[in-house]
């Protein structure tokens, strides 16, 4: 049995620090701002992004580039390596096929080279929660088709709880009328969203003010949690530049649940492009999405 690779999108969220420590291999996804293209090696710092959009300049994303999967696959398979890539959901961008498509191509180049591609149909940390069971997988000797298998079974109880703070975002992303939008804002509505099983983003319920949709992650949390109390020894929180925030919703997750083992990491600039600054969202294993 060939030695495996984990692979995934720059969506993940992931820290810096775990995806060199497990040796991740990340696909790049690209942003800009004025025509400038940025991600990779020219990429901006998250809290410089978000306060570019505090300032009021909008940025534009796009998937990831066939090219730069494919020098990262076939380098791979060269060294003697099978793949198992985690992609961003299908339904939120197209990268997911730009790597299955790459896959596929290589594989029929190379007859013995091996690539899975996972649809994790998740976004943010979320994706990156399966990458982290899937690391978690593979250091206690899983193979690749077992992990697969396990992520396949179980990503559709990942879930993702999200607040934004700014209803213009969601309205740029098609995810909310214009009306809504200027209507929410005057009445200070923050809406709470998740992820379905489609891995598309839709609303759960409106609260009033931001300290509400705060408390309505944890409590969306908790109607999701029976049955799987004991699965989540890690409770993952993304944010847009509001780690006091993120921090907040751990603290009362810490309170009601008693869980302690958490990672907190910023929204990347691909995601928070359509989420914008001051998003919070918090991701965890439940009995359903």
């Amino acid at each position: 049995m060939r030695d495996f690779v984990i692979t995934t999108d720059r969506t993940c969220d992931l820290p810096d620090n775990f995806i060199k420590k497990h040796n991740l291999k990340i696909i790049p996804l690209y942003y800009s701002f004025d025509g400038k293209i940025y991600g990779e090696e020219d990429d901006l710092d998250p809290k410089e992004f978000y306060d570019i959009m505090r300032a009021g300049k909008m940025p534009t994303t796009m998937a990831a580039n066939p090219e730069a999967v494919r020098k990262i696959f076939s380098g791979l398979v060269n060294e003697g390596y099978d793949i198992l890539h985690i992609a961003f959901s299908s339904a939120l961008s197209g990268s997911c096929s730009v790597a299955e498509t790459v896959a596929r191509d290589i594989c029929e180049e190379i007859p013995d080279a091996k690539i899975t591609v996972i649809d994790s149909l998740c976004a943010s940390m979320g994706e990156g929660l399966l990458v982290y069971k899937a690391v978690k997988m593979k250091e206690e000797g899983k193979s690749l088709d077992e992990i697969a298998k396990w992520l396949e079974d179980n990503k559709l109880n990942l879930c993702h709880i999200f607040t934004v703070d700014d209803l213009h975002h969601l309205r740029r992303g098609g995810r909310l009328s214009r009306t809504s939008a200027i209507v929410g804002t005057l009445i200070h509505v923050k809406p709470v969203l998740h992820v379905n099983n489609e891995g598309r983003l839709v609303p759960l319920n409106n609260v009033r003010g931001r300290k509400k949709a705060l408390i309505s992650l944890v409590e969306q949390m908790e109607k999701r949690l029976p049955g799987y109390e004991d699965k989540n020894d890690i409770v993952f929180i993304s944010h847009g530049d509001c780690l006091e925030d993120a921090e907040y919703v751990a603290s009362l997750i810490r309170e009601r649940f008693g869980i302690e083992n958490f990672l907190i990491n910023y929204v990347c600039p691909t995601i928070g492009s359509h989420s914008g600054p001051g998003t919070v969202a918090l991701f965890f294993m439940g009995n359903e999405r």
